[in-house]
């Protein structure tokens, strides 16, 4: 079992749904950017997003290409994250994973990226713009060294998609609440059971939802015969932590739901 699935599945054999923040590289500041990692980690994360900084986020809302801009301005490159990662590598217990677009990622080099983010303790990627068609080489580069590449799936996709990205995942599968961009959400989409229904039927990996996840209760009104394992967050947490409040604060509200 591929450790991404071991952190997601503890969580339920626990009792509980697994959490998953994602914090943009070099937030809010490149030099609190570890603290707020390791605080995550301390208050109950058990796997970590971090945002790889794009100059062309598609998939972001506003806060957090806002996140993706400034870090850019900061000098954050995926180079960088690499680097400050491996200096940390040992320090948290949670799965790491990043997340950001593919070119990046072609910039450094695919064998490279891999071989180097298994040195320095990574665990997956999350790749909105690369689909199951166009993913074969990364996904086998990154399999190569232990990573898995986490599927992205939502409201459009079909049983039969589902089918394909479900024989070759690994770790867990993201379940997107909208067809649109991130971003916290007063409620969810009226069809996000229907899709959470067809994936936990298709894959045998984990389900996590996210895009516009806040508060616990959004959870809580879905059926608890297709509720995800896992519950992702960004735009919420980054709006949070913006305001000068502590990450764990924001955690405590999900580990004590």
């Amino acid at each position: 079992m591929h450790i991404l699935e071991r952190k997601v599945r503890d969580a339920a054999e626990a009792g509980r749904t697994a959490l998953i923040p994602f914090v943009t590289a070099g937030f809010p500041t490149p030099e609190k950017f570890w603290d707020v990692i390791l605080e995550l980690d301390a208050a109950g994360a058990d796997v970590i997003e971090i945002g790889v900084p794009f100059s062309d986020p598609v998939a972001d809302g506003p806060v957090v290409e806002a996140a993706s801009i400034q870090a850019l301005k900061d000098g954050i490159t995926l180079r960088g994250i690499m680097e400050m990662v491996a200096a940390h590598k040992g320090e948290v217990k949670a799965g790491l994973v990043l997340m950001g677009y593919l070119n990046p990622f072609l910039q450094y080099g695919l064998e490279k990226f891999a071989a180097d983010a298994e040195v320095a303790g990574v665990h997956g990627c999350i790749v909105p713009d690369l689909p199951y068609d166009e993913a074969e080489e990364m996904r086998s580069v990154l399999k190569a060294h232990g990573l898995a590449l986490i599927s992205l799936v939502g409201p459009n996709t079909g049983e039969e998609r589902m089918a394909l990205y479900s024989e070759v995942s690994e770790g867990y599968v993201y379940v997107v609440s909208v067809m649109g961009t991130t971003g916290e959400r007063g409620a969810l989409p009226p069809e996000v059971p229907e899709v959470l229904a067809r994936a936990r039927k298709m894959f045998r990996v984990p389900v996590a939802l996210g895009f516009g996840l806040k508060t616990p209760d959004q959870l809580a009104a879905i059926p608890a015969d297709i509720r995800p394992e896992a519950a992702v967050f960004g735009s919420a947490l980054l709006k949070h932590i913006s305001a000068g409040k502590a990450p764990a604060d924001f955690m405590r509200v999900w580990t004590e739901a």
